[in-house]
């Protein structure tokens, strides 16, 4: 199952090795939402509610994803910060 949101532009799951050697399935959601909360684009109520819905599906797929990441576009990674 694919998670997919209309805040979300994209998500896939991914492997994140810890120090001990396991291995954490991190749900990566890539999103245009500003994340920084010192923003002033920062929208809390849509970045909680995007968080929200990633929690919830990482709980109910405990198969697929361990946990969730919030993320921006690469290319909007050295975009002018308001």
């Amino acid at each position: 199952m694919n998670f997919t949101h209309p805040l979300a532009r994209d998500a896939k799951i991914w492997v994140a090795s810890e120090q001990d050697g396991s291995a954490k399935r991190v749900l990566t959601i890539v999103t245009t939402l500003s994340l920084d909360p010192h923003s002033k684009e920062y929208k809390k109520d849509k970045v909680e509610r995007l968080a929200a819905d990633a929690k919830d599906y990482v709980k109910a797929h405990p198969a697929e994803a361990d946990a969730f990441l919030l993320m921006n576009r690469v290319k909007d990674w050295h975009s002018k910060r308001a």
